[in-house]
């Protein structure tokens, strides 16, 4: 581990809900929230929201609100076995659905959902922050809704975004209804900066993060914040074209694929899901975030495509 483990302590209480901090601008502007620990291991955007909280940091129009989202898993954290902490119950990246919501089933993950919707439903602009267990680079992942998608490719950092229809075990915060419907205005991002506990994960959640409130204009440039992200490739947009779900338990690819590859030919073999080949379906065909050790039902890869300048 590169990172240290963030001391929430002062920030457990929250002025808005526990774990929640909520600042309000004089000037009139959109309410724009940075999430972190979705998932209680993912601590690169922890560290990120508990420093701008240290140094004070307040919205310039707007208001501005930091989460921090799975508190009882991170209670968990270990650093020597760190991947046990992703939840408690269950993914709370997975239970956005109003159905669920507002359905009987209970756990500590949808308890959480539950007390933190009053404050995610006034946002209008959300950024998720995530980090990745396996080898991928940086990537924005914005959902089906062209406003989405517009801003994230309008902030350029990481500069591959990524349209995806989510996962069929559950929706994901940048699911939730209150972002996605058509008639809407608001939005929301989710961005894996990279390799969970890695410095440069750290500043590639920070560079996201610094661009989303400029672009918002919550935040006025400072000159204690990066001005420009570590990438001077352009932004692209990538579509998923299929996801790959995991029929068996003896999913194997067949080498060790990094996120962020791309395969050249179509047709090209990538996995063993039993005796099923997975081949690529077109030409530069984009790996996402592909999982080495998949269990059955779950997502082993996602496979997209680059859209030209005009299609973007």
């Amino acid at each position: 581990m590169e990172l240290p483990v963030p001391d929430l302590r002062p920030w457990l209480p929250g002025n808005m809900l526990p774990g929640v901090w909520s600042f309000a601008a004089e000037a009139p502007g959109p309410h724009v929230a940075l999430c972190s620990l979705i998932h209680g291991n993912e601590i690169a955007g922890a560290l990120l929201l508990s420093r701008w909280l240290e140094q004070g940091m307040r919205p310039a129009r707007g208001r501005l609100t930091f989460i921090f989202a799975n508190l009882r898993a991170f209670a968990r954290f270990d650093p020597a076995d760190p991947t046990l902490s992703r939840y408690v119950d269950e993914d709370l990246n997975r239970v956005w659905c109003e159905r669920v919501l507002n359905g009987p089933r209970q756990s500590a993950e949808l308890s959480r959902a539950r007390e933190l919707l009053p404050a995610i439903g006034t946002v209008d602009v959300l950024l998720d922050l995530h980090s990745m267990l396996w080898p991928s680079d940086p990537l924005i992942l914005c959902g089906s809704v062209p406003r989405a998608q517009a801003l994230g490719l309008r902030l350029g950092v990481p500069p591959l975004v990524v349209a995806d229809q989510g996962h069929t075990t559950g929706l994901r915060l940048i699911d939730h209804r209150g972002f996605t419907r058509p008639e809407g205005g608001r939005a929301a991002l989710l961005v894996e900066g990279g390799q969970h506990w890695e410095a440069a994960t750290l500043a590639t959640l920070e560079a996201c993060a610094t661009a989303l409130l400029r672009e918002t204009g919550v935040l006025e440039p400072p000159p204690a914040l990066p001005l420009a992200a570590p990438w001077v490739a352009p932004s692209r947009m990538a579509v998923v074209t299929r996801t790959v779900i995991a029929g068996t338990h003896s999913f194997s690819f067949v080498e060790p694929f990094r996120g962020g590859t791309v395969i050249p030919r179509r047709n090209t073999l990538l996995a063993l899901d039993g005796e099923t080949e997975i081949r690529t379906p077109h030409d530069d065909c984009l790996l996402v975030m592909p999982s080495p050790r998949t269990m059955r039902g779950h997502t082993a890869v996602r496979l997209a495509r680059f859209l030209d300048p005009v299609e973007g």
